[in-house]
């Protein structure tokens, strides 16, 4: 069976990210994984890193809870918006206050080496955005995709991250709305 964790990262209510989490996670729940969600903007946090890694910030109960959550699945599923090329500050604060050193990766003493703490789980991105995903790979060269597949998830271990790139959100038609509907349905259902 697999574990499934979906992390919500839109700060906004009911948008077109909750249609696609909840289509993911009819179609996982429909082969029989397990699931667990994480909306973002109901958690109570400090977006802000304010020690650094000097590792005096108190993790507040539900980022204890979300890393137990992260240690519990086999797959992670974002799902969220692309802000500025990038993703909202509200994932980026989820990120860096919940990936930490000892818990997702651990420098060696004395090394620019480290441990990958997150082996052995793969990850999938759904990234809505208003820009055409072909300018954003041919002008901007996917920088969001690029800093959560590589410099986050891959940093970690997290291996394959896989994206979905859908758009443009903002011109589409409700028929285009529904097929990328559909899409990430067969997407939860195939478990990937």
């Amino acid at each position: 069976m697999k574990n499934i964790l979906i992390i919500l990262g839109h700060p906004v209510k009911d948008t077109f990210s909750d249609l696609l989490r909840e289509a993911y996670t009819k179609g996982a729940l429909a082969s029989g994984a397990s699931i667990r969600e994480l909306d973002l903007r109901k958690l109570k946090f400090d977006l802000n890193f304010t020690q650094g890694y000097r590792g005096n910030q108190e993790l507040e109960p539900d980022l204890q809870q979300a890393q137990e959550d992260i240690k519990w699945a086999n797959h992670l599923v974002f799902i969220y918006p692309n802000w500025w090329s990038t993703f909202p500050a509200l994932m980026k604060g989820f990120i860096d206050r919940t990936f930490l050193p000892g818990f997702a990766f651990k420098y060696h003493q004395g090394s620019l080496l480290w441990d990958k703490l997150l082996k052995g789980r793969s990850a999938r991105l759904i990234v809505t955005m208003d820009t055409p995903p072909w300018y954003y790979w041919l002008v901007y060269r996917r920088p969001g995709h690029n800093a959560m597949k590589r410099g986050i998830l891959g940093f970690c271990g997290i291996s394959p991250a896989k994206t979905t790139t859908i758009g443009a959100v903002k011109t589409s038609s409700e028929k285009k709305r529904q097929q990328w509907i559909a899409s990430v349905e067969k997407l939860g259902r195939k478990m990937i």
